[in-house]
């Protein structure tokens, strides 16, 4: 294959990667403009919308050149071998296979991991829908190699999926959902199914549109019945894990409280109260000059005389209420 049969048509997928970018890159460009952001988020922005467009278009030149044309190839061979139940372990192996490399999922899986703290791990949902995705496609290739009807399989797989739905916890039915969306991706949509269409095309009996399409309702189906199994093998949802913490924290707490004995009345002990009970018994101290002057005043009153003075009955003059105001003597008049 020359250079040029490589880049065939490439002007096409230019042109519609421009028509799908452009409407996000002007509404970024106005969200920024309005909230005035730093420039440097839109220097970040414009390089990842350049990146962005390099990597569509490659992707889809190389979806359009390479990808479909050997899965339709792939197809065709392996349906024209006498033994072709060999379709599906090997639809298994590319289901498998081509899910992992979906961006989408690993993206997917990396923030359910984030958001659960950890408690669902991204190793687990991304071999959960790789699983799902490989034994659904076999299904898909058994249809095609035994002529079952398409119905007969997608009409049982939706209820299996809303019944499910009622007895799942609510945080794995939101995220089965969301992982039937990313599992049909570019490199499930483009490589399997032009391998099914391939297949369906030469097995003697088989019509390529009846038989080789609704295989990404199979995918898409998937990863929604599987995801919602694997809730059934983790514990009650964390909201319920943590409420029933907090009832045995408060248990605890409450336990652990002093209550009063039966045959007391008392309420139970306050610091508070105990502390105003122990300033009211102790003895209120007294500063050395207040007790100086009233042992002072008892002994003048006891003695009906001034202080020094030997004679009694002596009378206080207006000099020596004036003294004992300025020395801290009561102002009552002694005999």
């Amino acid at each position: 294959m020359t250079l040029f049969e490589i880049f065939q048509g490439f002007d096409e997928v230019v042109s519609e990667v421009l028509v799908a970018l452009s409407p996000i890159l002007v509404l970024f460009l106005v969200f920024m403009l309005v909230y005035k952001l730093p420039k440097e988020m839109l220097y970040r922005l414009l390089v990842g919308v350049l990146f962005a467009f390099v990597g569509l278009t490659l992707f889809l030149q190389g979806v359009k050149a390479g990808f479909m044309p050997v899965g339709s190839e792939m197809g065709a061979l392996l349906g024209s071998l006498p033994n072709k139940w060999i379709l599906i372990p090997l639809g298994f192996i590319l289901g498998f296979v081509a899910t992992m490399a979906e961006p989408a999922v690993r993206i997917l899986s990396n923030q359910v991991e984030d958001n659960s703290s950890g408690y669902i791990k991204s190793n687990t949902i991304l071999y959960t829908l790789c699983l799902g995705v490989g034994i659904f496609i076999s299904l898909g290739m058994t249809r095609i190699v035994y002529g079952i009807p398409f119905y007969y399989i997608i009409i049982p797989g939706y209820l299996l999926a809303l019944i499910l739905m009622f007895f799942s916890q609510p945080s794995f039915t939101a995220v089965a959902f969301d992982s039937g969306g990313v599992a049909t991706g570019p490199m499930t949509v483009t490589f399997i199914m032009a391998l099914a269409v391939g297949a369906a095309d030469v097995i003697e009996g088989r019509d390529a549109v009846i038989d080789g399409f609704g295989l990404i309702a199979l995918v898409a189906l998937a990863p929604i019945i599987m995801v919602m199994l694997l809730g059934f093998l983790y514990p009650a949802d964390d909201n319920d894990a943590d409420e029933e913490d907090q009832q045995e924290d408060n248990n605890g707490i409450n336990s652990g409280r002093s209550e009063p004995d039966a045959g007391n009345n008392l309420p139970p002990e306050n610091p508070t109260t105990l502390e105003r009970v122990n300033d009211q018994d102790e003895p209120d101290e007294e500063k050395p000059g207040e007790q100086l002057n009233d042992n002072i005043s008892d002994q003048n009153r006891d003695a009906g005389k001034k202080p020094g003075s030997e004679k009694e009955g002596y009378e206080l003059t207006e000099s020596d209420h004036y003294d004992e105001e300025v020395n801290g003597y009561e102002s009552d008049t002694k005999t």
